[in-house]
């Protein structure tokens, strides 16, 4: 009799994890334990190549509704009340709107390689150091810095007509929770702040302002990780007001509720509270237990990344390969981040000619010595972020002879990105003294081998985590 109250008073938190390949959710309860059979996940590409890294707006919000649509439906014979919406999402994306809310750009992933070009001028214009210790964040296309600049001087109408500069997270939150009324309004007063030359310096209505969280405007790189504002010069610097940008959150706790047209379509969550969206980085080190200088997390999806988050400041000098963001307002998140992690090892799985499964591969490279294959290879088919953060770094083979086969090249392939990692894991040695490493991601979930390459270039050991879905545990 008891279990079965228990059950009828449960609570539950539906989580929502929106990354750069998918949107995915699920429902826990509130010790963290996900729900069976309640786990819905929707997959999408950002487009890449001379388009670079995008997608549209409306298309992907979409996908998020689909998610919690299939969440709420698979939940639907579960008993007990959703109470709260706890949400991860990719860092460093960007979207422009205009003063009605609509988009004036698609989303901009971190991968957005256009505004490279623009970097050597940030760098030869502002002091990238003192920027970086602000900021936690070098210049790098990736990051707002080089992106509004590039919108700023290739597409200026596009700029002019942007009202607001957002994270996706802070789209989605715009559509979800601001009531329609009110934000119109709102947009109208902006517009109205535009025509008659004010610049958009009204403060827009409580119904109709846009919020994010101290997480997501950490990763921009135009924030100020210590005093957690955005950062004056940079704004002067790319003509951006604080107007054009969300508002922080006052509190960690601030929580929001849906507007009229979403309560009425998802009436299960209408009384729920949502928390702003955390950056996926550093959920994922939440979810994986690794919350402490002396223990790190090494990650690797379709990148990858090493980091450590503690309650506490950040580093008085942040070293130069490593970036520095915020959980929240009492906790940091340092580490660094590679481009070409499981994605380079797809690329090569489908394009060299392999006829092997993945166990047999696996089997194959176990057999043979480490480095017997002679080759150097340049994991940089998709640039350098971590350590030297080099926008037009390339990727690169080097030593081949007629007895190399693409095994070889594979396992040099691995080997590379775990010399990445070591790289990152020196450059933690003035900041944080790491004991302990946790590994996770689907790269390395489903390739024991790289595990253990990684383990014997860092010399360290490495515990995989057995946390399913740590960023949606995470936040």
């Amino acid at each position: 009799m008891i279990s079965i109250l228990r059950a009828m008073n449960s609570s539950f938190i539906l989580a929502l994890d929106v990354g750069t390949s998918s949107v995915r959710a699920a429902l826990y309860d509130l010790s963290g334990n996900i729900q069976a059979k309640t786990f819905v996940k929707d997959e999408w590409n950002l487009i890449t190549g001379d388009e670079g890294a995008e997608i549209d707006a409306l298309r992907a919000f979409s996908k998020v509704e689909k998610v919690i649509d299939g969440v709420l439906k698979q939940s639907k014979n579960l008993n007990g009340e959703i109470k709260y919406v706890a949400a991860s999402a990719f860092w460093h994306s960007l979207i422009g709107v205009d003063v009605k809310g609509k988009p004036t750009t698609k989303i901009l992933g971190w991968a957005e390689d256009r505004p490279a070009k623009h970097v050597s001028v940030l760098r030869r214009k502002l002091n990238e150091t003192q920027v970086h210790d602000r900021c936690g964040a070098r210049f790098h296309s990736s990051f707002w810095t080089a992106k509004l600049l590039w919108l700023r001087k290739d597409f200026p109408e596009i700029f002019a007509k942007t009202a607001k500069w957002l994270s996706f997270s802070d789209f989605v939150a715009m559509k979800l929770f601001v009531p329609p009324s009110s934000r119109r309004l709102s947009w109208q007063r902006l517009a109205a702040d535009a025509k008659a030359g004010r610049l958009h310096d009204r403060r827009q209505d409580a119904g109709g302002t846009v919020f994010t969280s101290v997480s997501m405007a950490s990763g921009t790189g135009i924030f100020d990780i210590r005093k957690c504002v955005w950062d004056a010069e940079l704004l002067k610097f790319l003509k951006i007001k604080k107007e054009n940008l969300p508002e922080i959150i006052s509190e960690d706790s601030q929580t929001f509720q849906l507007n009229k047209s979403y309560a009425k379509r998802w009436e299960r969550l209408k009384n729920a509270k949502w928390f702003s969206a955390i950056g996926d980085g550093a959920v994922n080190n939440i979810g994986a237990g690794c919350v402490m200088k002396e223990k790190a997390a090494l990650m690797i999806g379709t990148s990858g990344a090493m980091r450590v988050a503690y309650k506490g400041e950040p580093p008085k000098r942040i070293p130069s390969g490593l970036f520095c963001y915020r959980i929240d307002r009492k906790r940091v998140v340092l580490g660094g981040a590679l481009s070409d992690g499981g994605g380079l090892y797809q690329w090569l799985k489908d394009n060299l000619i392999l006829n092997k499964t993945d166990r047999e591969i696996e089997i194959e490279i176990k057999k043979r010595a480490c480095d017997a294959h002679g080759l150097a290879f340049l994991p940089f088919f998709s640039g350098e972020r971590s350590t030297g953060y080099n926008e037009f770094a390339r990727g690169a083979v080097l030593g081949l002879n007629a007895s190399t086969d693409s095994i070889d090249i594979l396992q040099a392939a691995l080997e590379s990105v775990a010399y990445r990692f070591a790289e990152i894991f020196e450059q933690f040695k003035t900041v944080a003294k790491i004991e302990k490493i946790a590994a996770s991601g689907g790269a390395l979930s489903e390739s024991s081998i790289w595990t253990q390459i990684i383990a014997d270039v860092l010399a360290q050991n490495i515990s995989l985590s057995n946390t399913p879905e740590a960023s949606l545990r995470g936040a």
